[in-house]
């Protein structure tokens, strides 16, 4: 029996890694719909209030909260993705040892 098959979830995981480098500089492709409003929303109430003469300060705290939450996300993500890969490597090896007890030596 040979080694488990995790591609699918290696590759999960670079690609969600990938993607939670790209939030940390502030890329917007990685985010999912509600969190690009959120941040689109952000932004233009940003503008307005700049415009207006106000202060940005509500709007910067809601650019914080917004990335910090898509961060969090994925982070989350990873983690799922890397007890999922142990879960079926650690299956593996227990079906690997119970194949070699069974055996006639």
């Amino acid at each position: 029996m040979g080694k488990p098959d995790t591609r699918r979830l290696d590759k999960a995981i670079r690609e969600t890694e990938r993607k939670l480098e790209a939030v940390r500089e502030r890329e917007v492709w990685p985010l999912d719909g509600r969190e690009r409003r959120a941040v689109l929303g952000a932004v233009a109430s940003g503008a307005y209030s700049l415009h207006r003469g106000n202060g940005t300060a509500r709007a910067d705290r809601q650019l914080d909260t917004t990335w910090q939450s898509a961060e969090t996300r994925l982070v989350a993500e990873i983690t799922a993705l890397q007890v999922e890969r142990q879960r079926v490597v650690n299956e593996a090896a227990a079906d690997r040892a119970a194949k070699k007890s069974s055996g006639w030596w």
